[in-house]
Order: C-alpha cells, then structure tokens, then sequence
C-alpha cells in the first residue's frame, strides 16, 4: 500500500447539523467525485462556509469541501471524519445513475472550487486537483474515470466547474489530467523510496504507464523508462525525476532516456 503526500491541511469547519444543509445522514461507499465552483467570483472558502452555516435552515443545498488559494475548508465530514451526505446535485436528472449507477448525493463527495475578486486562482487550482486527487486515494477511486463535473451531471441548469476553468483555459477533460498527474505525483512508497519500486495497485501501473505512453508515442521518452513501468519497478523517485523532466522539457521536444 502506497502512501499519498499531504501537501496542505484541510481544516475542519462542521456545519451546525442536523440542519437541512448538514442532514447528518452517512453517505454510501463513495463511486464518485463532483467538481464545483461556486459561481459566486470573489467569495471565499471562509465566507461560503460561515454563509453556510448562517444559511443552515434556510436551503437543501451544501458541498463537503470548499478550496481557495488559502485553505481547504471541509464544512461536511467526508475526508476528516466519517463521511456524511451533502446536497449537492439534483436527484433529477438522473444522468449520476446512468453513468456511476447511483445519486450523487448519496455516493459521491462534492468540491468546490472559489475564484475570482482576490482569490488566486492559480493557487486555488493547485489544491483543488490536489484534494480531488487525494479524495479519489481515499476512496479507491481512479481519478481518470470517477471524476465529473456538475454540469456533466445537470446540463440544462449548470455550468460549473466551467466558470473557473474557463479563467484557466483549461478544457474538462485536461482538468481531470490533471487531478490524474496530482495522484501520480502524489503517491509515495512506505518503505525506501529511493531504492524500492512503489507499491501501486495494478490499475494504478495502467494507469500510469497510459500517462507516460503518451509521451513515448511521440517519442520524446525511451523505452528504457517504460519497460520500468510494464515490470513494475519503477520507485517514487524515479518518477518524480522523470516528471520534472518531462514538465520542464516535453513542450521542447527534447527526450527522456
């Protein structure tokens, strides 16, 4: 079993509850992640909280997790305690249960992103992919097909995480590469990460050997790097090697051996 790398606390900031935004009811065993943004630019994790808390009897409508470029506020238990539902997608429509074969609200966790006024945006997305990416470890979840969006899941009325990513340019679709390189990043051996090949789950190794494939097929990596996958004994440093190699070099075409 592998490690993930803590790199930011998520504060706990409980909702007052049972109150129509906190139910206090236990989630199910969690199949999915949601990305939010707030639609609200320059509001805060702090302020969407304490407005939250304000608001508690007044709207079923509340996130397990709120993130700006200075904390990860969790206001629903789910990564910190056990976890609780929270109302955070519509029961109708039903495209949640087409694609993951449950309600979001009853299987999923929900994040939301906070951006604009002073928030920096480019700070808020770095812990944004981080607690999505550390949410899918905790869960068993692989962040490449268990991530969705809200507007995904409730097309005809909403349009985040869009919002935000949009000020980003950034496309859905290289938003979850993203949580997905977060998670690879992420993930540590227990033992001697200089010398021992990392601890990953066989999906894990698929997973990451699509990743770096892509740079092999246009041959700016060697065979050599992914022959350490295939057999699996590539280490945590290793891959952080190649990593920062690939960030800093790839767009250039220079290649990895």
């Amino acid at each position: 079993m592998s490690e993930f790398k803590l790199k930011y606390p998520i504060v706990e900031r409980y909702l007052t509850g049972p109150s129509m935004r906190r139910p206090c009811i236990s989630l199910n065993t969690c199949r999915l992640m949601v990305a939010h943004d707030t639609g609200n630019p320059g509001s805060t994790a702090a302020g969407n909280v304490s407005y939250y808390e304000r608001s508690r009897n007044e709207a079923e409508a509340s996130a397990h997790i709120f993130v700006d470029d200075k904390e990860i506020i969790e206001c629903i238990p789910f990564l910190s305690a056990l976890p609780e539902k929270a109302w955070h997608v519509r029961y109708n429509p039903v495209i949640d249960n087409g694609i993951f074969g449950a309600d979001a609200n009853d299987a999923a966790g929900g994040v939301e992103l906070c951006y604009g006024g002073a928030v920096d945006l480019v700070e808020a997305y770095k812990r944004y992919i981080w607690v999505l990416a550390y949410s899918c470890y905790r869960n068993g979840l692989n962040p490449a097909t268990c991530i969705t969006g809200h507007h995904i899941l409730d097309p005809t009325r909403k349009i985040d995480p869009m919002n935000a990513l949009k000020l980003l340019d950034k496309s859905f679709s290289a938003f979850v590469q993203d949580v997905v390189s977060e998670y690879i990043d992420c993930l540590r051996a227990e033992e001697d990460v200089d010398n021992m090949p990392m601890k990953l789950e066989p999906w894990q190794w698929d997973m990451l050997y699509k990743v770096m494939g892509d740079a092999y097929n246009k041959e700016r990596l060697g065979w050599d790097w992914m022959q350490k996958i295939v057999d699996q004994t590539m280490t945590a440093t290793e891959l952080a090697f190649l990593n920062t190699v690939l960030d800093g070099r790839l767009d250039r075409g220079i290649e990895v051996y």
